[in-house]
């Protein structure tokens, strides 16, 4: 069964409770999604740290329910 993206955006707000989210289903099939996540939890990470944490917050559902996850991930830009 795939999954909602009211579930996904579930688990990411869990995750990232300060997170700007935004997620676009791809294909409308539940199944093939884009996030875009901007959070404070991803400064000064590299790019597959980021990542690696998003998939952290899927808790072992991604390649299960979740098939595809093109991710966005970002630091909200400090203004001086």
């Amino acid at each position: 069964m795939p999954m909602s993206a009211d579930v996904l955006r579930a688990h990411l707000v869990e995750a990232f409770p300060d997170a700007d989210i935004a997620i676009e289903d791809l294909a409308g099939d539940g199944d093939h999604y884009r996030a875009r996540i901007v959070s404070v939890a991803f400064k000064g990470l590299p790019r597959v740290r980021q990542h690696q944490l998003v998939y952290g917050a899927l808790k072992g559902q991604m390649g299960g329910e979740l098939h595809a996850l093109a991710l966005e991930t970002s630091a909200p830009v400090e203004a001086d």
